[in-house]
């Protein structure tokens, strides 16, 4: 049950804002390790506004040094202060008596720009360990929008530029989906949750970005159902009404022929019940962004929109 409080206690508290940036987490993370895992449990403003208090960030701050220590979120999240500062003083130790030894910073950026050069030498084994290592200290969340959607267009901007042939692509591409689909897949199906298909229409065959949306959506609680590459709106329209589908998200990363593009995603919008939501989302999506407006298809370009989204048609239901 939430808890209201009067405007005469605002000033004892914290908005999400300020607590983002107090502990470096951003607010999408902060409300997924509150609704899922129960991490800290704000107050409720009458406006609706989420309120945290001084010993709310001390605690995501002693949550997030413990993942850097390799635990996971759904492992420490709903544990004692005092316990999680004792894990915490027990990495610290363990770490200053670890002999030193080559480690790649999880600093979101640090992350990016080392997978870059590990693709560039084609050094595949330790691409997939780099990239491992950092979902797992960082959590499914902000890997997902701090590591995996930005070393994505980061691919995509330097492939068109040149700077890396179709290999170092595919390697990059290949070690991220393996990682997001492990991820997706985690998560168990559950009855009372709505179900989003994810797929991408017919001739678009990369699908890094679908599997990066069905995560996104298994974050956020959903049930997926993910289709892969390369369907017919015919097909992908059959599918959601038999899994009576809420939402179906299609991701568009290339557009080679914009119209046969926005012709089937016309299609599929036309085939599929009218209180389903349609949503599009990648870079190709972006471009074709009022083209497909036009035609009932909502567009997200970024992770942060998408889960957005998502929790917008979850918390509707």
């Amino acid at each position: 049950m939430e808890t209201f409080i009067s405007p005469l206690d605002h000033d004892q508290r914290h908005p999400i804002a300020v607590v983002s940036e107090r502990t470096g987490l951003s607010q999408d993370v902060l409300r997924v390790w509150e609704r899922r895992y129960g991490a800290v449990s704000p107050v409720r403003a009458s406006s609706g506004l989420r309120l945290y208090t001084d010993d709310d960030v001390h605690r995501l701050v002693l949550i997030q040094t413990a993942m850097r220590g390799g635990r996971s979120i759904g492992r420490v999240a709903r544990l004692p202060n005092e316990t999680l500062a004792a894990l915490v003083e027990d990495d610290s130790v363990a770490r200053k008596q670890r002999a030193p030894a080559k480690t790649i910073a999880y600093a979101p950026g640090d992350v990016v720009g080392a997978s870059l050069s590990l693709a560039r030498m084609l050094d595949a084994s330790a691409l997939d360990e780099a990239l491992r290592r950092a979902a797992v200290v960082m959590g499914m969340p902000a890997f997902l929008e701090t590591v995996a959607a930005p070393l994505l267009r980061r691919i995509g901007d330097e492939w068109h530029a040149g700077r890396l042939a179709p290999a170092h692509e595919h390697l990059v591409t290949s070690a991220l989906h393996d990682i997001i689909m492990a991820m997706m897949r985690a998560f168990t199906s559950r009855p009372d949750a709505p179900t989003v298909l994810v797929t991408t229409v017919a001739g678009e065959r990369h699908v890094i970005g679908a599997s990066l949306v069905g995560a996104s959506a298994a974050l956020e609680g959903w049930n997926v159902l993910y289709l892969g590459a390369n369907l017919p709106a015919a097909e992908i329209a059959r599918a959601a009404k038999e899994s009576d589908a809420q939402l179906v998200a299609v991701s568009i990363v290339y557009v080679e022929d914009s119209a046969r593009v926005v012709g089937e995603m016309r299609n599929l919008r036309a085939q599929i019940p009218g209180d389903v939501t349609l949503i599009a989302g990648g870079a190709g999506a972006a471009m074709l962004g009022r083209e497909l407006a036009a035609i009932g298809v909502r567009v997200e370009s970024s992770v942060s929109g998408l889960l957005a989204e998502l929790r917008s048609d979850s918390d509707a239901e």
